[in-house]
């Protein structure tokens, strides 16, 4: 169970102890919103590419709609390949230090994000576009999953008692706002070029901008793993990855609760962004700059309620408002996706409302069950339960809620919806009853 008392190191951030290498709280809040930016940047341009450049660019030979689902399948590579990122990354945290695996994930990360960047047509080299879009979308995720750093959950369980909901919020500031920077990038370049040269050059521009954005980030993330708080978290334990294979063994059980329970959030995350671009773009006459300006207001309104959140989950408590955002979810599931076939009116209430529950549910998913963690095993299993929500929560989300659509009406969609916020209720229903159950035995 997780100490009130916060640790030397934490006290020394408070109290300035430290010589010139100390962080400021506002410096690491900083330094994680940039890092998180920069990884959500990265994975917005790929979605939103996904949608309305590489149906044409890499899959020309089929339909739109099937175009689009094949490239959601490549999509989901990267949530595929994340876990195995997690264990060789890992690897390299144990025997050569955090430095050495920051820079080397964040290389991987920019050098794949690139080279998407340089993809030449199914038109130009044939099916290796699809290869090689697919081994590029594999290598980001094993990026991602190096890329994991521990400071966000660590923000929240080192946070005073009365400030750990907001603590837990800052580092989801990230989502928003790479959305909101992706859609303006895509929404300049092809609201102002022919279709031509955006389809040849111009989409290529925002992949450019997210390798720029990656080594912004990687220095952010050095100043923080140059500390001697950082260090000191190391040393305690707080930060020291543990063997994959001890703790699967030992913190199996929470690591699939912590993996189910942000379920209804990252389900709804691609519900309001890759999701509903893709049904505007095929079976709407609207435009999809127009698209890409409704989600960077709904993200604007995204980014309130997260901040939100951190101020209502020191009121009532993480549990108590990630179950109550997971039942107004599933409320949401049941009527908001007819929504998009009702025009810009329509498409601007479902965004909206999509991003303010969106807000409020993953603002605090970060860590929820992670003070169920045995300190020792705490950072591996942290970047495991990430791995696995991604994955189960959102890798197929795309791909399902376009196949239920299409085959069963846009109302359909929300079926999958529905399902991860059944999940997240169940799984925090049974993380109470554990808890509870610790402390009897205790």
């Amino acid at each position: 169970m997780m100490a009130t008392a916060q640790t030397p190191a934490m006290a020394d951030l408070h109290t300035g102890e430290h010589g010139h290498d100390q962080a400021s709280p506002g410096e690491i809040a900083i330094g994680v919103i940039i890092g998180r930016t920069s990884e959500f940047f990265d994975f917005f341009v790929y979605a939103i590419a996904s949608v309305i450049v590489f149906p044409r660019l890499v899959f020309p030979f089929a339909t739109e709609l099937t175009g689009t689902l094949y490239s959601f399948a490549i999509f989901a590579l990267a949530f595929m390949a994340r876990p195995l990122g997690t264990v060789i990354f890992m690897t390299i945290d144990r025997e050569y230090g955090k430095t050495a695996k920051l820079v080397t994930a964040l290389f991987l990360l920019g050098t794949a994000t690139v080279a998407i960047a340089f993809l030449p047509g199914y038109s130009e080299i044939g099916a290796a576009a699809i290869w090689l879009l697919a081994l590029a979308r594999a290598a980001q995720g094993l990026a991602w999953g190096g890329a994991w750093d521990g400071l966000a959950s660590l923000l929240a369980l080192n946070a005073p008692p009365s400030k750990r909901g907001w603590y837990a919020m800052v580092p989801q500031l990230g989502a928003p706002l790479g959305l909101i920077v992706a859609s303006a990038l895509f929404a300049y370049f092809a609201g102002n070029l022919s279709a031509d040269d955006f389809f040849d050059w111009g989409w290529r521009y925002p992949f450019f901008v997210a390798f720029a954005i990656n080594v912004v980030a990687l220095f952010a993330r050095l100043r923080m793993v140059a500390t001697e708080e950082y260090a000191s978290l190391f040393e305690t334990r707080d930060l020291q990855p543990s063997r994959i294979s001890d703790t699967v063994a030992r913190e199996g059980h929470n690591i699939m609760l912590g993996a189910f329970a942000p379920l209804a959030s990252f389900a709804l995350f691609h519900m309001v962004t890759v999701f509903p671009l893709s049904w505007v773009f095929l079976f709407t006459r609207e435009s999809p700059v127009r698209f890409l300006i409704i989600e960077i207001v709904g993200a604007a309104f995204g980014v309130a309620a997260i901040v939100a959140s951190g101020i209502i989950a020191d009121r009532v408590g993480r549990k108590s408002l990630l179950m109550g955002s997971a039942i107004a979810i599933a409320v949401y599931s049941g009527f908001a996706p007819q929504l998009l076939d009702a025009g810009a009116f329509g498409e601007t209430i479902y965004m909206v409302l999509g991003f303010i529950l969106l807000g409020l549910s993953f603002g605090q998913s970060s860590g929820a069950i992670a003070s169920n963690f045995k300190q020792m095993y705490r950072y591996t299993a942290s970047a495991l339960t990430s791995d696995m929500a991604w994955l189960f929560g959102a890798g197929f989300a795309p791909l399902a809620a376009l196949l239920l659509a299409t085959n069963l009406g846009v109302i359909a969609s929300g079926a999958y919806l529905l399902s991860g916020a059944l999940w997240t209720l169940v799984a925090l229903w049974l993380s109470g009853q554990r808890e509870r159950g610790d402390m009897d035995a205790g």
